[in-house]
């Protein structure tokens, strides 16, 4: 199969994009080809794959309105799983929208997801994104051999559960195979394990699903947010959103949670290599 590729990353988090911009050339995207691309042995390495494809040309549903997104984000997981959204890839998406003069760079990009129609806007060197609601669920349980920590459960269009620990360091054993109650959890969660640094400033490392750790993660940067915010009592005013700043391994974003209880993802996001190939499984 021959390829166009791009690589990228937001924070680290890197993904092999894809332009299939009629929906001819992948077709249902093939969950054997993204595990291989995403492979760091055997194909370009990536957390995960974005698809680059029209909005009409491909069925995601019944029920998702995308009115206004001209460019649909086809997000698969690293092991050829499909994701509702990814806030690190939309904004590495974007980059490439703008950069191959495929949107109008003075206005906002609207790429259409399977959580709905997000807002890209540039920010400096960095994007911006509007994430949308979210839904704060109960507090569970996150195990780890004998050790378990209690979770917030946060779904900013990926579920996740968050769990406050002393020193984030310390965690790389714990995302190795954190276990959580599937009944809670029926498809899947991402875990972060976070660590306070300062006012409204934390650090947290992720294990995502279907990934495993990554550099880092959009979607679970917004759910520490407002973890963080429901601990520390720090609720947005219609003059005041709260605004977090969130280290993870690869760099930092910053979360805004405002006034209409929106979610705002703005951080770095890069394209930094791209080529042709000839795949062969």
């Amino acid at each position: 199969m021959h390829l166009t590729w791009l690589k990228g990353h937001g924070t680290e988090n890197d993904f092999v994009l894809l332009p299939d911009h009629d929906g001819q050339v992948l077709g249902d995207l093939d969950p054997a080809l993204v595990a291989g691309l995403c492979d760091r042995h055997r194909g370009l390495g990536a957390d995960g794959v974005l698809r680059v494809v029209r909005t009409e040309a491909i069925e995601v549903g019944p029920g998702l309105d995308l009115t206004g997104a001209e460019w649909f984000m086809d997000y698969r997981n690293a092991d050829g799983s499909v994701s509702e959204m990814c806030g690190n890839g939309v904004r590495v998406f974007a980059r490439h929208l703008l950069q191959e003069g495929l949107v109008d760079p003075a206005a906002p990009v609207a790429v259409g997801t399977r959580d709905g129609v997000k807002v890209v806007t540039v920010v400096g060197d960095d994007l911006r994104v509007d994430m949308g609601p979210f839904v704060v669920g109960d507090v569970s349980e996150i195990t780890v051999g004998q050790h378990a920590w209690k979770a917030r459960e946060v779904h900013t269009g990926n579920p996740h559960a968050v769990a406050f620990v002393d020193a984030v360091t310390d965690a790389g054993p714990l995302l190795e195979q954190p276990g959580y109650d599937a009944s809670v959890y029926p498809d899947g969660v991402n875990i972060e394990f976070v660590e306070r640094i300062g006012e409204r400033h934390v650090a947290m490392r992720v294990h995502e699903r279907g990934s495993g750790e990554t550099r880092s993660c959009g979607t679970g940067a917004c759910a520490v947010g407002v973890a963080a915010a429901l601990a520390d009592g720090a609720l947005p005013t219609a003059d005041a959103p709260v605004r977090y700043r969130i280290d993870v391994p690869g760099g930092t974003v910053h979360v805004e949670w405002t006034a209409d209880d929106h979610l705002v993802l703005e951080g770095p996001a890069v394209i930094v290599a791209a080529g042709e190939m000839e795949w062969r499984a």
